[in-house]
């Protein structure tokens, strides 16, 4: 038991160290930064003009290829894994705000937001390293992989599920703006309270409706046995400009996460770390 309590309480000192925090923040610039140009890649595939993946390994090429970018990339890759850091304790020792259920909850969302920076922090090192970074064909290769052993449409199925799950909550969590008690709102005036309202609603609908049609389409290769469907962000968007009034509803997606960029701006000076 005191071996336990010893190991909260370091993480929560580390938890509380100032090199820790001033990471985290910047790694929200970054995180600011790779929406801006997914949302930008996004408005591509809206008006098919896009070459690259319309993911965030397609913004990280991109942001790669411009004048000082490969350092930029290396940046994002440092505050990412300092974001997972955060998260990882967050899930840990953290949340003591929230009682009973709702902590359990929120620690359950920390270890998944764990999971994603440390991708995204994997996915730019490897962007920086030139390695092969196209997620959406890996994603492919890998459904491909499991669809072949026993079971495997099933657990994909099931991912597709999950990750569509995921995407409904994250719309209902901005369109309800629970986000908002995440910032230092009594820090913010007036007028920014109202853009970070604004901007995180446009944001995380728009990344949950995403994550939403990339869940179904992952269902969808399982049911169909068609790994081509299961390609990530990339195909849940060009599935969608294909639509009727496609074009249209894409171009909306790609201001929502541009405008997520933007809130992470905002989060990376108002966030409660």
């Amino acid at each position: 038991m005191s071996l336990t309590r010893n190991a909260e309480a370091t993480a929560a000192r580390t938890a509380d160290s100032r090199w820790l925090e001033l990471l985290a923040r910047a790694g929200f610039i970054g995180y600011g930064i790779v929406h801006l140009l997914f949302g930008w890649l996004a408005l591509q595939i809206a008006f098919g003009n896009s070459a690259d993946d319309g993911d965030q390994s397609g913004a990280l090429r991109t942001l790669a290829a411009q004048p000082m970018g490969r350092i930029l990339v290396v940046a994002i890759a440092v505050g990412m894994l300092a974001m997972a850091i955060w998260q990882a304790l967050e899930a840990a020792v953290g949340h003591h705000a929230e009682r009973g259920n709702d902590r359990r909850n929120e620690r359950i969302v920390s270890a998944a937001r764990t999971v994603i920076y440390l991708w995204l922090a994997w996915t730019a090192w490897k962007v920086f390293a030139n390695a092969n970074s196209d997620s959406a064909s890996q994603q492919e290769e890998l459904t491909a992989r499991l669809m072949e052993s026993s079971g495997g449409r099933w657990l994909v199925g099931l991912a597709g599920l999950v990750l569509a799950g995921i995407g409904v909550g994250m719309a209902v969590y901005g369109a309800r703006k629970k986000f908002l008690k995440r910032l230092k709102t009594g820090e913010m005036s007036p007028r920014t309270t109202h853009l970070a309202r604004r901007l995180g609603m446009a944001g995380y609908v728009s990344r949950g409706g995403a994550f939403a049609v990339t869940g179904l389409l992952l269902v969808l290769a399982a049911v169909n046995y068609d790994p081509e469907k299961a390609r990530g962000l990339d195909a849940a968007l060009r599935t969608l400009r294909d639509q009727s009034y496609g074009a249209i509803l894409l171009t909306l997606i790609a201001l929502g996460i541009a405008a997520f960029g933007v809130y992470c701006f905002l989060q990376s000076r108002y966030r409660k770390v």
